[in-house]
């Protein structure tokens, strides 16, 4: 099976196609003639739908998308839907953590929830949603090397007290939120 994939973000590139790969999809890249897809949605879902028929329509094959949120309890759930714009558009990973840290500073409740959702479209409007969801709590600084977003400040559970960043690539894929959503999908292919 081939899919566009709607992501130019090389970091999400490289793990979508390692979870992708045992589903035998081959993964090709977006058009580079369609710019960036403005993500109007409310919800998670309604932005992987969104940017996957952009590409499918760009590309006239089938698009695979997706959408990642981090909801804070501290915070009432934000980032959410806003996490890789959190600081403002065109802020980088750093901008994101910091400005995470500091509204964080001095919060008791550190709990905090990834969810991703993963969808493909088809032409012709056929479309699969597929989700995944790790609980977790934000670390009082960044720690380890790895990952990129707030991977450097997610302590998973079920990861032995390591954030993402502290890692190896396999280890997080076993039980992260992107993971979980894209071998769901995988298996819905």
């Amino acid at each position: 099976m081939r899919l566009v994939l709607a992501s130019a973000n090389p970091d999400k590139a490289r793990e979508i196609a390692g979870l992708l790969a045992s589903a035998g999809v081959e993964l090709l890249a977006r058009p580079l003639s369609l710019g960036e897809v403005d993500e109007t949605g409310d919800t998670l879902e309604a932005n992987a739908l969104l940017k996957a028929r952009a590409v499918m329509e760009a590309a006239g094959e089938a698009a695979v998308a997706d959408d990642t949120g981090l909801e804070v309890g501290a915070l009432g759930g934000r980032p959410g839907v806003y996490a890789a714009r959190y600081a403002g558009e065109g802020a980088t990973y750093a901008d994101n953590v910091a400005k995470l840290l500091v509204e964080m500073a001095g919060a008791t409740d550190r709990r905090a929830r990834f969810r991703t959702v993963a969808a493909v479209v088809w032409p012709g409007g056929r479309s699969v949603v597929a989700h995944g969801v790790v609980d977790g709590v934000i670390a009082d600084s960044p720690r380890g090397e790895g990952g990129f977003g707030y991977d450097p400040v997610f302590v998973p559970e079920g990861g032995g007290g390591l954030t993402y960043a502290e890692m190896t690539v396999p280890e997080k894929q076993a039980i992260s939120h992107r993971g979980r959503a894209f071998r769901a999908l995988a298996d819905l292919l």
